[in-house]
Order: C-alpha cells, then structure tokens, then sequence
C-alpha cells in the first residue's frame, strides 16, 4: 500500500517528538557548560519552552487521534553530538559559548524547519487546530532563534575573538 501525506505527517510528528525530548535532555548539559550569564538564561529559558513544546506536539498526537510516540531522529542526534563535542574540545576556552549558540542556533533551525513543514501539511491534511499548535511553537523557535543571535553578536563572539 503506498504512504500518503498523513503517513509522513505522523512520521515527521513522531521525529519531532523525539527531538523535542532530546532537546530536553541536552539544554541543562549545556547552560551547566556556558560561561556567559545571558546564554545561559537563554538556555534555561528556552529549556521551559522545550517542556511545552512536548506537552503541545502530544496534545497535536491527541487532535489527531494518534499515541504520543516517539521515533529516533538521527538528525537531532548529529546536531547533538556536535554539540557535545564543542562541550568537550572547547572547554575553558573563550570560543565556548560561540561554539554553543552555533550549536543551540543549529537546533532551532531545523526545528524551523520542521515545524514549518508540519504547520504546511497539517493545513494540506485539514487539521486547522493542529496547524495553529505548531505555528506558536514555531513562533517560539523562531523568537528563540533571534535571541540567541542578539547575544552571539552583542557579547559572546566578541569575546571568543580574544
């Protein structure tokens, strides 16, 4: 039988379930690794919003009559990794918190990306109220996006220079 859009809807549904998680997971790692004050309260900030992010993508898995479930998102776990190696590679230096932001900032595009797509074909598939779930979340992402770019570029890259 051939998938259809609903199919891959659920799918990309599971995966940013999984991410989502992940991210969870990942935030205190690193606010505990920043030196910076202002990314890390970026990080603690963004880590509340990560929490409603998966309590809104199970309320979407509930609109559409579908388990919450989660399936492994081998991109998420590649931004991740990388992220985990500037945590190790550049610890006590001044490039730190460039690296991390790079890291953060690198998640919140392909959430973008991702929340962006699902809004598109949950509107396509006729979920309105799913559509509008996604949209505030991917407002956040984006809202998020911004704030870790006015910090990289007010103080924290400076400061790796030198």
């Amino acid at each position: 039988m051939a998938k259809l859009l609903e199919d891959l809807f659920l799918d990309t549904l599971k995966d940013v379930y999984f991410a989502e998680q992940k991210i969870v997971a990942t935030l205190p790692e690193m606010e505990q690794a920043a030196t910076n004050s202002e990314l890390k309260s970026a990080f603690r900030q963004h880590l509340d919003e990560t929490k409603i992010h998966v309590t809104r993508l199970e309320a979407v898995f509930n609109v559409i009559g579908a388990q919450p479930e989660a399936k492994t998102c081998d991109a998420i776990l590649g931004i991740t990794d990388e992220g985990a190696e500037i945590m190790e590679e550049y610890k006590g230096s001044p490039a730190l918190d460039a690296g991390l932001l790079s890291a953060a900032q690198a998640v919140e595009h392909y959430e973008m990306s991702r929340y962006g797509t699902l809004r598109t074909w949950a509107l396509e598939l006729g979920y309105e109220e799913v559509a509008e779930i996604l949209q505030s979340t991917l407002e956040e992402e984006q809202a998020t996006d911004l704030a870790l770019t006015a910090i990289a570029t007010s103080v924290v890259n400076r400061r790796a220079e030198g």
